[in-house]
């Protein structure tokens, strides 16, 4: 407990709780030990939301305004989309591109005459809204290292971790990304000003999301369904998917389990946010994976005539990869999953010897299922989890709480989703806080602006159906059947079968 005097704070700890990793909030004590906080973090396989972790981080000044000043004039590339939403997602080949000072941002969404001859001159703000997302802190800030230290990932057990290894999103009301997944990493996302909704869903739910891998870019696999206007229609089987639905506020941070998909939305007028992808020992079976999907997507959309107009390639990949190259990429794809395993199996060798199963704990488990699982394969996107005990045994060992705050299923009577479209006011929806995950070895490209006022770059569906008969089959069509998650699964399990041999 925690006696309060006029200035002094004195803990006083409980010892069955700091064996627990819990400690009692006071001046600068967080609830949960770097230690414990790691280990939710690494076990925990639903998202959650931690509370009072980051109460003292410099980074929590990190607003607009600050920012603005501590770039002084430094442009950086907006997105920009409509905020009228229709029953096509708003992937980002279909946006437009400006580049643009914090400042004029700031000017923009504040409606200051000032923003009439500025880069935001041709898009209303009550039409559109503008994000710069993935916005690597590394990159902007490369002159000012010390502000990296702003940002304190070693509070939750991450040593070493800081800015240099985090993405900054700055974004306006209905700001978003559509849904999708990252197949690299769990994602820990930390709201700074302004609230933003998530709704998630669970990898089991993937098939009801429609997967497809165009646009094409590596390490996200987005979904065919407008998260926000689901044309329920068209994708029946998304009314048989869970959303988990949070709103993120300020201080708050998110973690976002392997291979959950997200639509994140900004509710409020400005908001900022930074979040930080973490490794994990699957994230090596999960890049032969990736490297299968990028041959085959890169061969056959190349091979199309480039006068169709599919803009196929997502803005974050320059340009089409060739063969030779792709191969090489899944050979090395291939030699560093082995020796990933090789080195599990030593550790778990040297660990049964020295008696050390409890110091293991559920880490060992964890990389046992991602890089040992010779029989079952190393399986891309599965619900299930091979712990010792059962799912609801493992989440009654985490301490849920007021410091730890589970992010439940929407309930049962508004649908899946919710089923209403976001208004210009921020009203009743989603979110989108981006994490691309192949983001962690893969930096993000500059993308060509478009010039075209008034009109995003492209207006096309990623599958171009709109364009073709029901019974005419679109070269994206064969490729969502090619490029699947659980078709990948087996190509990229019977590739390491044939190449372990």
């Amino acid at each position: 407990m925690i006696t309060i005097t006029k200035k002094k704070i004195i803990l006083h700890y409980d010892s069955a709780n700091i064996s627990s990793g819990i400690l009692y909030s006071g001046e600068d004590v967080k609830p949960f030990t770097p230690e414990k906080a790691k280990e939710i973090v690494m076990s925990l396989q639903q998202p959650a939301v931690f509370c009072n972790m980051a109460g003292d981080w410099p980074a929590l000044c990190w607003n607009v305004k600050y920012l603005s000043a501590v770039l002084d004039g430094k442009t950086i590339q907006f997105r920009l989309g409509l905020k009228t939403v229709d029953l096509v997602p708003q992937f980002e080949t279909r946006c437009s591109y400006v580049e643009a000072t914090l400042e004029e941002f700031l000017a923009w969404s504040c409606g200051q005459p000032s923003c009439l001859s500025g880069p935001f001159s041709c898009y209303d703000y009550s039409k559109y809204w503008a994000y710069a997302d993935y916005k690597y802190i590394a990159r902007i800030f490369e002159d000012k290292p010390e502000i990296f230290q702003d940002i304190r990932w070693s509070d939750f057990g991450f040593f070493g971790r800081s800015g240099k290894e985090s993405t900054l999103w700055i974004g306006s009301e209905g700001a978003n990304t559509p849904c999708h997944l990252d197949s690299y990493g769990c994602n820990l996302v930390l709201q700074i000003e302004g609230r933003k909704r998530w709704h998630l869903f669970p990898p089991g739910d993937t098939s009801f999301l429609y997967p497809t891998r165009i646009p094409y870019e590596e390490s996200s696999i987005f979904s065919k369904v407008n998260v926000a206007n689901p044309d329920l229609k068209r994708f029946p089987k998304f009314r048989n998917s869970t959303a988990h639905v949070i709103t993120l506020n300020p201080g708050e941070v998110l973690l976002v389990p392997r291979h959950w998909w997200h639509y994140v939305e900004s509710i409020d007028p400005i908001t900022v946010s930074i979040n930080s992808w973490i490794e994990l020992d699957a994230d090596h079976e999960a890049r032969v994976e990736e490297a299968v999907t990028r041959t085959l997507v890169c061969a056959i959309k190349s091979a199309e005539n480039p006068s169709d107009g599919d803009l196929w390639l997502n803005p974050t990949e320059v340009e089409p990869t060739s063969h030779e190259i792709n191969l090489q990429y899944l050979n090395k794809a291939i030699s560093a999953y082995f020796k990933c395993r090789k080195t599990s199996v030593s550790e778990q060798a040297h660990s049964s010897s020295t008696g050390a199963e409890q110091r293991a704990g559920a880490s060992c488990k964890r990389r046992k299922r991602e890089v040992g699982c010779e029989q079952e394969g190393c399986r891309l996107l599965t619900p299930e989890f091979d712990f010792s005990t059962s799912e609801a045994e493992e989440l009654q060992k985490i301490p849920f709480g007021p410091h730890l705050v589970r992010v439940l299923p929407q309930s049962q009577e508004m649908g899946s989703v919710g089923a209403v479209a976001v208004g210009s006011d921020g009203g009743d929806l989603h979110e989108n806080e981006g994490e691309h995950i192949g983001k962690l070895h893969h930096k993000r490209k500059q993308l060509v602006m478009s010039n075209d006022c008034e009109t995003p770059a492209h207006q096309m569906d990623s599958d171009s159906s709109a364009h073709t008969s029901q019974t005419a089959l679109s070269t994206n069509d064969l490729l969502d059947c090619l490029v699947n998650p659980h078709v990948i699964s087996l190509v990229a399990r019977l590739l390491l079968e044939r190449t372990g041999v």
